[in-house]
């Protein structure tokens, strides 16, 4: 069963991880809008998309579909997010693995590494708080 049982769920707890790394860690984004990337989560199981848009301040989260085209998209599965997220799963074995898919200038998902440690930092706070399972489920490919 996936970690996440609907996209409405999947959006609040990472609205509220979002929120909590603005708080704590308010240069987090620097990275990101030095290199005016906008990124794009789309997620199945449940089906459900986050775009991540720092091409210009202050950096703003989009939840559900938008027109605008990102600079790179990602393509898993929101248990695999979650894997990732919890430290559980390196992003080169995800990729390794054909876990996610990745389409645009990969180079740059670099600029996400200040974000994703924040995230990680405070991810199983938000999963405890939301009384969501801390572990990673065995993983299939991404659909």
């Amino acid at each position: 069963m996936p970690v996440y049982t609907s996209d409405t769920l999947l959006y609040q707890c990472f609205e509220t991880l979002f929120a909590i790394i603005e708080e704590q860690e308010p240069n987090a984004p620097e990275a990101l809008l030095k290199s005016k990337l906008a990124i794009r989560f789309n997620c199945q199981d449940p089906v459900a998309s986050i775009t991540i848009d720092a091409r210009k301040s202050p950096v703003k989260t989009h939840y559900g579909l938008l027109e605008a085209k990102p600079t790179i998209t990602v393509g898993l599965k929101a248990d695999t997010l979650h894997c990732l997220l919890l430290g559980d799963l390196r992003l080169g074995k995800a990729v390794g693995s054909d876990l996610l898919e990745l389409n645009g200038p990969v180079w740059k998902t670099l600029a996400l590494a200040d974000l994703f440690h924040a995230a990680q930092k405070y991810y199983p706070k938000v999963l405890a708080d939301n009384n969501l399972n801390t572990a990673c489920p065995e993983l299939g490919s991404p659909g």
